[in-house]
Order: structure tokens, then sequence, then C-alpha cells
């Protein structure tokens, strides 16, 4: 097993200002079982080497504590930011729950990014605070053909079943399409889960995505350059939302333009696109 030590950092930049919530901690790192088509992280550390999915990178934990140990209480700290922190690996490492039972004692809020039913099993629901913890279930659609291409991840019916029975049991949980696969996705299936929050976030293009999506994605349409990536337009996110039927509705955007239109005239907090609920 490889040991990762780059497990905390709070992002800069534009994306930083952007996010409310900029601060991360990964129990895992530089490679992702799930090992998804679109993923960022992956994109970013592929092309130096860096990215092995069949041999992810564990935090030690105790270096996780004592970092722990000099964040604020209230805060609110990301798990798992640049890789599923409910991989499979955590049945085994029990890396992510560790960090919870630390994280609830210092009273640090926590949002977590995920796509496996783990969350949702008995022994995660009895450690999970209802005060502290902030869960989004991420789905690219509700096609199986698509996110069997896609993510190495659990099908549409088992994430929904998350989503809801979180959301029974009265969790901060949303539902986080991201990046939202929108023209292979059946709106009806989509707004019939049982929740009432959703996120979305569309798909920033770099062109090495092609060659694992190229197949799926109409990259003509992504005609707006900002970032280092290709984005939708304006028009055509609005146009997408206008289908989306849910009680609180937020996007994450990173085109400047796009990002003050949302915050001011569309998402459900506008002070917190995340819309935590604290």
């Amino acid at each position: 097993m490889t040991t990762f030590n780059s497990f905390y950092k709070t992002v800069g930049g534009g994306e930083g200002n952007k996010c409310l919530y900029p601060t991360r901690l990964d129990p895992y790192g530089k490679g992702c079982y799930y090992n998804c088509s679109y993923c960022y992280a992956k994109q970013l550390l592929d092309f130096r080497n860096l990215w092995n999915p069949h041999d992810v990178g564990i935090a030690p934990i105790e270096k996780i504590k004592k970092t722990i140990e000099k964040i604020p209480p209230n805060s609110v700290v990301r798990l798992g930011g640049m890789t599923d922190c409910f991989q499979p690996i955590e049945k085994e490492i029990k890396n992510s729950y560790n960090t919870i039972k630390y994280l609830n004692e210092k009273n640090i809020h926590y949002l977590i990014v995920t796509k496996s039913s783990l969350i949702s099993s008995d022994e995660y629901l009895e450690v999970l605070d209802k005060k502290l913890a902030h869960i989004q279930i991420s789905l690219a659609t509700n096609n199986n053909g698509i996110l069997y291409k896609t993510d190495n991840a659990e099908p549409f019916e088992i994430r929904k079943n998350t989503i809801e029975k979180l959301y029974e049991n009265n969790y901060d949980v949303s539902l986080r399409l991201a990046p939202f696969i929108y023209k292979k996705s059946d709106y009806d299936i989509i707004n019939d889960i049982n929740v009432d929050k959703c996120l979305v976030e569309f798909l920033r293009v770099k062109p090495s995505m092609k060659k694992y999506l190229g197949d799926i994605i109409d990259f003509s349409q992504y005609t707006i350059k900002e970032g280092g990536y290709r984005h939708l337009s304006l028009d055509t996110k609005k146009s997408v939302l206008s289908h989306l039927n849910f009680k609180e509705l937020s996007v994450c955007d990173d085109v400047q333009e796009h990002y003050d239109y949302f915050k001011e005239n569309f998402n459900f907090n506008k002070n917190d696109c995340c819309n935590l609920k604290k």
C-alpha cells in the first residue's frame, strides 16, 4: 500500500474564491477505484504518472488527527475532494470512518461527496453526526449504460436508494448532478428522487477527455473558453436547469459570468451554492 501525505489543502485562486468551502481533507489520494472518465483529479495527475486506481494512497490517520487538532471548531472541511473517501478500500482501512469520529469530537463540519452506498450502511449512520455531516451523492446521469462507461461505481438505482435512505433519516443530503450528462438523462426519473436538495455542476472540458467521452458527449456545444477549460453557454445551462424540479436547486460553476448569474438569480442560497444546513 502507498502512503499519501498531501491530504490537506486549501484551494486558492479563482476556484477557491468562488467556493465557500475550499479546504479539503483526503483520507485517500493519488488514485481512486472509481477512475471516472471525467475526473478532474485524474486529469491533473495522470499525465504526471501520479494516478493509479489500483494502488490508492492512504493518508496516515495519526497525521490526519494532528491536522484536525489545528482546525477551528465549526469550520467546514471537504472529505474526498480529490478522490472518493468511500471507495471500496474504505471497507478495509476505515480511514474515513476514523477521520469522521475525530471531526465529531472536535465539532468540525464535514462535506462528503461520494458515489458509494457504504455511507448509508448502519455502521456509518451510527458515526455520522447529523449536526456536522453534509452529504452529496454524486451522479452524472440516470442512464446505467453511460455510467458503466464513465463511472466504475454503483448503478443509478443504488445511488438513488442511498440518497433517499439518508434523506428519510434526516441527514443533510443532496443529489449532486456532477458533471451532469443531461442529453443522456431522463429528467422525469431524476426528478422522482426523494430529496429536497439538488446541486448541478456542468462538465468542464479538457481536450484529453475526448478519448474517454467522445462517443458520449457532443463537445461542439462547449464553446466558452475560461480557466483552461471549455464550457457550455449560459443559455444552454439555463435551458437544462428548467427541466429539474427540486425544492432547493443550486449550481456550482467556474465561469465567472455564469457564477455571478446563478448566485444572484438562481441558487437557493446565493451565499452558498452547496446549500449546507448549519
